[in-house]
């Protein structure tokens, strides 16, 4: 379990915190995701959880213990893909396993069971002798899986761990993850594409100026505002109106002189009502 207490961060020479009195509990096993615009808080709590900051006040707990610096051992349940690269373009998948094998210390013939159930699982193992700058984009995002799953970390902690991708990778990598957290993983998730939140997580925390705006599972997010949603467009803007049903959205939209279509609402509807803008995809 992660219970992180009352987090907040405040960067030199700025004017408002980065994170403000930031409390969530995410149990065990859980696929929780983290939703906000560009500098709303999320890589700095993300960043505070896999201590490459510092929070400025509150802690965090892992299983109940303290998270800091100092403790190799809670660190070891945490593995963080980010959003950038980090592959060396002149090593082999082989060679990329081995190396973070050993920086953890773990013995060779782990390092190469290991390494050869996670490059099947995710459809690498004929590429294994491949250097890193002949693989496409996707099997990239696949390899920093592979690596960061070497260890056997009990946590899992994606920062946009699809950006960029085509289509069909995207859904690869949501099987993955769907079959990791199946198996008892618990992953936390940032992502721009609010469609991926939708789909994979249990609940999901709404991030706004360092704040919890809102924090439930999809659906009751999504209900709470209103499942049927007209959008009716004058010329110029888009307006949508949220309803209960589809009979109280029928009848709204049977008085209007405007074009409109009806749709079921989504998460991203819930984000922008919530948000108030959009998200940029980095």
């Amino acid at each position: 379990m992660i219970e992180i207490s009352h987090v907040s961060k405040r960067y030199p020479q700025a004017k408002s915190l980065a994170l403000d009195d930031v409390s969530l509990t995410i149990p065990t096993g859980e696929f929780f995701g983290l939703l906000g615009p560009n500098g709303a808080g999320k890589t700095t709590l993300i960043s505070i959880l896999a201590t490459l900051l510092l929070a400025t006040e509150g802690e965090i707990r892992i299983d109940g213990e303290v998270l800091t610096r100092q403790r190799g051992d809670i660190k070891r349940k945490l593995s963080l893909i980010t959003q950038h690269n980090s592959l060396r373009n002149d090593m082999t998948l082989e060679q990329i396993m081995e190396l973070q094998g050993r920086l953890y210390a773990m013995p060779r013939e782990r390092i190469r069971q290991r390494s050869t159930e996670l490059l099947t699982f995710c459809g690498l193992i004929d590429h294994k002798r491949k250097t890193v700058r002949k693989l496409s984009g996707g099997m990239k995002r696949k390899l920093m899986l592979c690596r960061a799953l070497l260890t056997e970390p009990e946590i899992l902690i994606l920062d946009e761990p699809t950006i960029g991708l085509d289509p069909a990778s995207r859904r690869q990598m949501w099987d993955l993850l769907r079959q990791l957290n199946r198996q008892g993983m618990t992953v936390l998730l940032t992502t721009h594409y609010i469609e991926e939140a939708q789909y994979l997580c249990q609940r999901v925390a709404l991030i706004d100026r360092g704040k919890v705006a809102r924090l439930d599972t999809p659906e009751a997010l999504i209900q709470a505002l209103g499942e049927v949603a007209v959008d009716e467009f004058d010329g110029e803007t888009t307006h949508s109106r949220f309803f209960p049903g589809k009979e109280e959205a029928l009848a709204y939209a049977g008085a209007l002189e405007n074009r409109f279509m009806i749709r079921s609402a989504t998460l991203e509807d819930v984000f922008l009502s919530v948000v108030g803008r959009e998200l940029e995809v980095k």
